[in-house]
């Protein structure tokens, strides 16, 4: 079976923009759902509607695959969901390390989609000794001391780190110098990590505040166009509206 460390995948080398590589996995996902429903074709404004993104930037980005469709038909979604897994390197085994097992780290553990999406979680590590031998989804938690030669005997090259912020950088040292090559980072710490080492941060904390900020300016733009009723109009008197000496009565008529 290939494995990551010695299969990557050719993206970077056929030129491909990484605003477009970013986008590939929101198409996969999307022709995904559309082959389970067993659909065959699907047009650009389709799928773009499906991702979220504009129909003429889906055409550019397919366009870097080799793949344009057919008028008036459209894509094939089976043919489309091989190109764009095989571009992401989705066609082989990734095996992967998660050190950090708390409860962050165990709900990844338990996450179903990695085996499905080209993923296989090869060991669970902890600095806790109690956590030793423990199973978590199965897997029986390893501790620290291990992690390289756990690297090592399973070809690993790509890691998470679900640790406190305090612990993230020791990690990634570690995992690195025994080889591996790419981290996701979930600890909330900006990593420093040598030439040829890729890192993808999840911040889920950022992600709430740049949402709480989003959520504050609409409150505000609420408050500044709320409507303001308009004064009533000056009412031209009538005769029948004054008194018997011509002034205007104390009580209007209705």
């Amino acid at each position: 079976m290939a494995t990551g460390r010695t299969h990557r995948p050719a993206t970077r080398s056929r030129g491909i923009p990484e605003a477009t590589v970013a986008r590939l996995p929101l198409y996969l996902r999307a022709l995904t759902a559309l082959s389970e429903r067993s659909v065959p074709t699907v047009s650009s404004e389709e799928l773009a509607a499906a991702a979220g993104v504009n129909s003429a930037k889906l055409r550019k980005d397919f366009s870097y695959l080799g793949s344009y469709g057919t008028r008036g038909v459209g894509y094939d979604v089976e043919y489309l969901v091989y190109q764009i897994s095989r571009e992401l390197g989705l066609t082989q085994d990734w095996p992967v390390v998660i050190v950090g097992i708390g409860n962050l780290g165990a709900a990844l553990a338990n996450y179903g989609g990695f085996a499905s999406r080209g993923f296989r979680v090869a060991a669970l590590i902890d600095a806790d000794p109690a956590m030793a031998g423990k199973p978590v989804a199965g897997i029986p938690v390893q501790h620290t001391d291990e992690l390289e030669s756990i690297i090592t005997d399973n070809g690993v090259s790509i890691g998470v780190i679900a640790t406190p912020a305090g612990a993230a950088q020791q990690v990634c040292d570690r995992l690195v110098a025994a080889g591996v090559t790419s981290i996701l980072n979930f600890a909330p710490t900006v990593l420093t990590v040598p030439d040829g080492v890729d890192v993808r941060k999840v911040d889920l904390s950022i992600e709430l505040q740049i949402l709480a900020f989003h959520e504050q300016r609409k409150a505000g733009e609420e408050a500044t166009v709320e409507p303001v009723a308009a004064p009533a109009a000056p009412r031209k008197q009538s005769a029948a509206d004054q008194g018997p000496d011509g002034d205007v009565p104390a009580v209007m008529p209705a």
